[in-house]
């Protein structure tokens, strides 16, 4: 017998068969055995001529077929009916079929079916990785959207916040004029609190008008020539009060390039250097170390700011610079910015990593872990380059506003000699 008269010998009880089981599922598609018998067509064409390209529509068809429950529970269904129609054909060839007539028909349907099945699951896996991308596209989006609504949200809470605050600074600065004397000792006290309440609003409505900033590629740089050493004398005079409460110490080594002149905004970086460094007298516990040190790099000039502080565990190194990253338990810390782990809003690291990348720099952390006991420690990497001209062009992508100057400067008139400090 020959292939092709074989092939419709099994054909009826092979629709009979593949219907029977798998019409009866739950997952059964409307025209099912329609479908199914214009397969079989198509089989006995691609078995009579030897090319494949026959079955090509009908598998497209099907492979691009899954519905959106489908593809959202993760069901693969044609591949899954094309396996289980490899296997029903083997039983039905050797129960309708004799042997021989069977073998010679398995060995020239099977390769076939097989090329059906590999095809069908590259169009379903092309179909599900689409549906993925479209998914996480729409996720993208929303995340976006929420981003956008809650820097937004923050701009406007920030600038809204000050005009009352401002208004009960000026109250209260009236009141404590008014207390003045040793009779209003008392009350002298309770606005001094008030005022250092203030205080702290004041310095978190700061820090949310930066991080909306930064958010929104708006923080301006006031460039000058500045000098890492001086920056860290400062930091030194400023943190000396809360050192000594908490028996802490700050030493701070000299190092090649400190003494260097770079350009930069001066106020921001400070802000920056002053936010790490507070960040490690916070987690670092009484009597503790903290210690500044840097090198010169190849155009960079690298500053570290080490402590014996609890240290970092490795997941968290990353999200402690995201806005909020606040790191355990919020209702356990108290709300001081200088005691041992006190809590704040979690936006100092967040806002040092924009002012840094805004001056073409980066900030990183390395910590061997987190331990209360055994105080492993951090240290902070922070990479500024060493711009040594305030219009040097390979920085300029980085400050746009002299670009903008540049721009502006009569055409045939030289630039002045940047190496003048004053330029």
């Amino acid at each position: 017998m020959g292939l092709q008269a074989s092939l419709q010998k099994i054909r009826k009880p092979w629709m009979e068969r593949i219907s029977r089981e798998l019409a009866s599922g739950e997952h059964v598609r409307a025209g099912f055995t329609e479908q199914l018998e214009r397969f079989f067509e198509l089989l006995e064409q691609t078995l009579v001529t030897g090319d494949t390209a026959w079955l090509d529509p009908i598998l497209y068809d099907w492979g691009r077929s899954p519905t959106e429950t489908n593809l959202e529970q993760g069901d693969y269904y044609v591949s899954f009916v094309i396996n289980r129609m490899i296997a029903l054909t083997l039983e039905t060839a050797r129960d309708t079929l004799n042997k021989k007539d069977a073998l010679e028909l398995l060995a020239a349907v099977i390769p076939i079916l097989a090329h059906s099945l590999s095809v069908v699951v590259r169009y379903e896996m092309e179909t599900r990785v689409a549906h993925i991308s479209n998914e996480l596209g729409k996720v993208q989006d929303k995340l976006k959207f929420l981003d956008r609504n809650k820097s937004n949200f923050i701009s406007v809470a920030a600038h809204e916040l000050k005009t009352p605050l401002t208004l009960i600074e000026g109250y209260t600065s009236m009141m404590t004029d008014v207390v003045q004397g040793s009779e209003h000792a008392q009350m002298k006290n309770y606005l001094d609190g008030v005022s250092t309440g203030i205080q702290r609003l004041r310095d978190i409505i700061d820090d949310m008008i930066d991080v909306s900033l930064i958010d929104n590629d708006l923080l301006t740089l006031n460039i000058q020539p500045l000098w890492i050493s001086h920056l860290l004398t400062l930091l030194q005079n400023e943190f000396k009060k809360t050192l000594a409460d908490r028996q802490q110490t700050l030493t701070v080594h000299p190092f090649q390039g400190s003494d260097m002149m770079i350009y930069g905004d001066v106020e921001r970086l400070y802000q920056a250097f002053n936010n790490v460094v507070a960040n490690a007298v916070k987690y670092t516990p009484d009597k503790g170390a903290i210690t500044i040190n840097g090198r010169l790099l190849p155009g960079f000039i690298e500053v570290t700011v080490s402590d014996t502080g609890i240290g970092i565990s490795p997941e968290n190194q990353s999200h402690i610079f995201d806005k909020f990253g606040q790191l355990g338990r919020t209702d356990l810390h108290s709300s001081s910015k200088t005691k041992f782990k006190g809590g704040g809003p979690g936006l100092g690291l967040s806002i040092t990593r924009g002012i840094l990348e805004a001056h073409g720099g980066t900030i990183w952390v390395e910590s061997d872990g987190y331990d209360e006991v055994k105080l492993p420690g951090s240290t902070f990497h922070i990479l500024l380059p060493t711009r040594t001209e305030p219009n040097d062009p390979i920085m300029t992508k980085f400050f746009g506003q002299f670009e903008q100057s540049k721009e502006t400067e009569p055409s045939g008139k030289e630039n002045p000699p940047t190496n003048n400090p004053a330029a």
